[in-house]
């Protein structure tokens, strides 16, 4: 067995424990957020648990890069692994949060490349949209003149954000809430570049279904030609030596 199938099945085995624990760190962050009035003991304890989540995915990832063959190949394929451990380590970042979970369940919701594409780009979009929210109200909140002062203020200007309409009417006003904002933009345009991409790759497929399908109507139609001349040139043949079969009795019966 090589290091990339034992890598292989690693990944299988872990993925729904750390899809368990990146659930986990996202209910701990947002119940921070969103409740800010918590216990002291509690606040501690969402802590805990945020920061023990970044070890855990950090020796995922080592110990799938240290179990592939080709590692530089791996870094490439996975890159998204790598910034989600990374990047979040600092705080405004932590929009990139779910992008191991995104990653993880793509793999078990289809087979089919757009059923593939189609999930994963509403898995991602839905999961970045709330984690903006959160990180923005989290950097927001508090500032003197913070226009983005609740969860659905936040959650409004994110919407508004991904899909890159910007009506003006929330906007960050503090450095690590223009920072989310920036991410976010980039987000929204990736996400719609996928989409379209998605989108025309159906059509071309579709359009590509149905010149085959013509070309396999046209092929049928030619054989379907091509057998009833055969059928009219076996008769014709039959026609003939039944003719020529008659003249030489007739002849016979002459000489005789």
């Amino acid at each position: 067995m090589t290091k990339d199938d034992l890598r292989r099945r690693y990944e299988e085995a872990s993925q729904w424990p750390l899809i368990g624990l990146a659930v986990l760190f996202v209910a701990a962050y947002a119940w921070g957020v969103l409740r800010p009035d918590l216990p002291g003991w509690l606040r501690t304890t969402l802590t805990v648990v945020t920061v023990i989540a970044w070890p855990v995915f950090l020796a995922d990832y080592v110990f799938r890069l240290a179990l592939a063959d080709h590692r530089w190949q791996f870094v490439r394929r996975n890159w998204i692994d790598g910034l989600a451990v990374v990047l979040p380590l600092l705080r405004p970042l932590r929009i990139l949060s779910l992008i191991r979970v995104a990653r993880v369940i793509d793999r078990r919701l289809t087979t089919s490349l757009h059923g593939r594409v189609a999930a994963y780009v509403t898995l991602t979009a839905s999961l970045v949209v709330f984690m903006a929210s959160l990180a923005e109200l989290d950097a927001e909140r508090g500032h003197p003149d913070a226009t983005i002062t609740s969860f659905g203020d936040a959650l409004w200007w994110a919407f508004t954000t991904i899909t890159t309409v910007g009506y003006g009417d929330r906007y960050p006003v503090t450095a690590e809430g223009r920072l989310v904002a920036g991410m976010l933009m980039v987000a929204g345009i990736a996400l719609l570049g996928t989409v379209t991409a998605a989108v025309a790759s159906w059509f071309v497929g579709r359009v590509a279904d149905a010149a085959r399908a013509e070309d396999d109507a046209a092929d049928a139609a030619a054989d379907e030609a091509l057998r009833a001349e055969l059928r009219a040139l076996t008769e014709e043949v039959r026609r003939l030596r039944a003719e020529l079969s008659g003249e030489g009795r007739a002849g016979l019966s002459e000489r005789g």
